[in-house]
């Protein structure tokens, strides 16, 4: 079985697809296929582009005293 390189949790949307540009307005995406569309439409012609999609912030590691480590 082939693994997904990108993950299984990455949803169907326009802001993600490689025929999508987002508009002046930030708040619509320009389809070649669909034509002007909201960010979270999808169709039948969506493929996926991983350099459109804008990854989740990682949290900050916790700081750790020198304390925490001593017995």
């Amino acid at each position: 079985m082939r693994r997904k390189l990108y993950g299984q949790g990455i949803p169907r949307a326009c802001s993600h697809c490689f025929f999508g540009v987002p508009a002046q307005r930030g708040d619509q995406i320009l389809c070649i296929k669909k034509g002007v569309v909201a960010p979270d439409f999808k169709c039948r012609k969506y493929k996926y582009d991983p350099l459109r999609r804008i990854p989740r912030v990682q949290p900050e590691p916790e700081q750790y005293d020198p304390a925490d480590f001593s017995l």
